[in-house]
């Protein structure tokens, strides 16, 4: 799933085809919302979107290599009936970008500042993609901030591990720090017992299952040849991308990853995001698996695939596959949450908040009428 993040996430034009988008946003909004900057940190501080509203406050948290505007179109479906706001994290957009401190944990330590800052009161936070770690790091650590905590297509292995199924992506950097150690310092009796008892027959389990589930993978598809985008403005990329992919970023989104040139063309290439900050995030990831604050995981599963991989077998193969991990996630979940809501959308984008919007926005409002 980090490589769906990679791959989804970091560079804003690679949005995958959804064929049955509910909606696909309108190009500009009427008004930009009120931007403010929060101090949360020494020398670090957060651009903070407010696009008004009343009721409970509803916080909103992007995924990797986007800023809160990505919000910009569901947000303004949510203000009739709370206050809504967005927090675009360090590292991207007009947030400060320093070197460190990229971690999960002081990243929702973040959060709590903006929420401390505004004076919110148990907010509820609604995030992203990888925003489901520093969703699960509040859940975890500080579950009486926040009134409930809303996973769109966030709820993997970042933000819930099961110890008894292990991940691959989180279990295998310990085990390599581990080895270092032991290559630099030489043998040490109570860490081998811990590699030979724990750690290498983990990784082994882990790797055994990822090696399923590429036992199932389709044959190679021929890559699709991309249409030629309109990079005349914006506005004419964000069109071109609903024609050819069914849904696209908001406009003012588009803008935060991409140059403009002189003529206010895209500067294709151009990106105004730094591939080491999505590094630092994902080495920063953490297990989490004692979440005790209210929880709504939305899924897309499986993601829809677009043209890239045609219908017929090739196609059911890749869904099936998806539909395996998502479903495996989900029963984990159920296990150790019980109490946690699930909801599936199938066949929908990563960006479910975009490609289904409706469904989100129906099951968010259900899940923060029942919240205390």
């Amino acid at each position: 799933m980090k490589h769906l993040e990679q791959l989804v996430c970091v560079l804003p034009m690679l949005v995958a085809p959804n064929v049955n988008a509910q909606r696909p946003g309108k190009p500009d909004s009427d008004s930009l919302p009120n931007v403010e900057h929060v101090v949360v940190q020494q020398g670090v501080s957060l651009e903070v979107l407010d696009w008004g509203g009343t009721g409970r406050p509803v916080v909103l948290l992007a995924g990797l290599g986007n800023t809160a505007y990505v919000f910009d179109d569901f947000a303004r479906k949510l203000t009739a009936s709370y206050r809504v706001y967005g927090i675009t994290r360090r590292g991207y957009g007009n947030s400060s970008k320093p070197i460190a401190g990229y971690d999960a944990d002081r990243l929702a330590d973040d959060v709590l500042a903006v929420i401390d800052s505004l004076g919110l009161d148990r907010p509820v936070l609604i995030g992203h993609s990888i925003a489901g770690e520093e969703l699960s790091s509040i859940g975890s650590r500080h579950p009486e901030r926040v009134a409930g905590l809303v996973y769109l297509d966030a709820a993997y292995d970042y933000a819930y591990y099961d110890s008894t199924a292990g991940s691959y992506e989180l279990d295998l950097p310990a085990l390599q720090q581990k080895l270092e150690r032991l290559a630099k310092d030489g043998p040490d009796q109570e860490l081998l017992r811990e590699l030979v008892q724990s750690d290498l027959p983990l990784v082994e389990r882990d790797a055994r299952a990822e090696l399923d589930l590429f036992d199932t993978q389709p044959p190679s598809a021929p890559p699709a040849v991309p249409a030629t985008a309109d990079m005349a403005s914006f506005t004419a990329y964000h069109d071109w991308l609903v024609r050819t992919n069914g849904v696209a970023m908001p406009v003012v989104e588009l803008r935060q990853g991409f140059v403009e040139r002189p003529d206010h063309s895209v500067g294709a290439g151009k990106f105004r995001i730094a591939g080491a900050t999505a590094r630092s995030i994902t080495e920063g990831e953490r297990k989490y698996h004692d979440i005790r604050a209210p929880m709504l995981a939305i899924f897309a599963s499986p993601h829809d695939r677009g043209p890239r991989i045609p219908i017929g077998p090739e196609k059911s193969a890749a869904d099936a596959r998806d539909s395996i991990r998502v479903d495996a996630k989900v029963r984990r979940i159920k296990r150790g949450i019980p109490s946690a809501t699930i909801f599936l959308v199938p066949h929908a984008n990563h960006y479910v908040f975009l490609s289904n919007e409706s469904d989100v926005v129906r099951e968010v409002k259900a899940f923060i009428a029942g919240l205390r």
